[in-house]
């Protein structure tokens, strides 16, 4: 598809803070095989008809407007990424745009026996895989699937590919606090590193309960009281570090990632916007104001003349959400819609 190779980037993407916009991140599909219940509330969500989500050509085509704006990484999320039937060849051409340095993924991991070393040979460059227990039970009660085991399966196929591989885990009080030690050893000696992420406040603060909020700083603490003293050795950046920062144990040298968008937010270095599957694209995580990529291109507007919308309207991005660990400051929009 060389009519989607990268022109020279026609001017960085800034917004009002002077925050350069680097990181796309890329919602394939709002389905999920899944039903989390920091994602999504218990009635599920009304999911977008098929003929509103951004079919391969849109998507090439706004990633392939971003890249001349200066964004260099790409994180695929969902829903679930690996239910959208295109996936490999979408990474293949996402790939082949010169200027993007990164294309990664995040998902669940069930279907990554199937399609994890394809995903590598197409160029992925990486996965973040959720799990956010090893206990069966609560593998249940979080996801309200019993598919704790084809999660560990998909885990290792992704280690087995050669796909360098983080495990994300929503770190939750009274429902999996006890297993984050556990959580670090399990990733360390796969080969993987472990994160760690605060519960944020979604669906209109349906899917939140202050009860089992669990701050950064306490699971800093599980960690240290296992393993022993640590230290910061990467601060959240517009870098690779993302919204993570990285810590290392002292006595062992092996590293875990820390994500405190409640307590300890990196909202200063923000560096990234958000693209929903129907193609609206969001400044911030914490606010419901969208614009449509998808209604301006199907109105036939051209590439220069988006691309000059987006440098306008992300000058109003926000400088940072409204979290609360009350769940104030919530937006309406569910997790699983926008891809975290």
């Amino acid at each position: 598809m060389e009519s989607f190779r990268q022109l020279p980037v026609i001017e960085e993407l800034v917004d009002g803070q002077n925050r350069q916009i680097r990181y796309l991140r890329v919602s394939l599909t709002d389905r999920c095989n899944f039903r989390c219940t920091y994602c999504m509330p218990e009635e599920g969500v009304d999911l977008a008809p098929k003929s509103d989500v951004l079919n391969f050509e849109e998507l090439m085509r706004v990633v392939n407007m971003f890249a001349q704006l200066g964004v260099t990484k790409i994180r695929l999320t969902g829903g679930e990424p690996t239910l959208r039937k295109d996936i490999v060849l979408l990474v293949k051409q996402l790939k082949a745009i010169e200027g993007l340095e990164s294309v990664q993924m995040t998902t669940n991991g069930i279907l990554l026996p199937k399609f994890a070393l394809e995903l590598k040979k197409a160029g992925l460059n990486g996965v973040n895989i959720s799990l956010d227990t090893l206990e069966p039970t609560t593998f249940f009660k979080l996801s309200r699937r019993s598919s704790l085991s084809s999660v560990l399966e998909g885990i290792d196929a992704a280690l087995d590919a050669g796909l360098p591989t983080k495990i994300n885990t929503v770190a939750l009080k009274h429902v999996n606090e006890n297993e984050i030690a556990d959580l670090c050893e399990f990733a360390w000696t796969k080969g993987a590193v472990p994160r760690f992420i605060e519960h944020m406040p979604m669906s209109s603060g349906d899917v939140f309960s202050k009860d089992q909020f669990l701050p950064a700083s306490d699971i800093r603490q599980a960690i240290e009281t296992r393993f022993g003293a640590i230290e910061l050795v990467k601060e959240s950046s517009v870098g690779d570090a993302g919204p993570s920062r990285y810590y290392r144990v002292l006595a062992n040298h092996k590293t875990f990632g820390n994500i405190s968008a409640m307590t300890e937010n990196f909202c200063g270095v923000c560096n990234r916007v958000r693209l929903s599957a129907t193609g609206d694209l969001h400044g911030c995580l914490g606010y419901d104001d969208t614009l449509s990529l998808r209604e301006l291109m199907r109105d036939g507007a051209s590439d220069r003349d988006i691309q000059n919308t987006l440098r306008t309207l992300l000058k109003l991005k926000r400088s940072g959400h409204q979290f609360t660990d009350s769940g104030a400051g919530a937006p309406q929009k569910h997790m699983v819609s926008i891809g975290g």
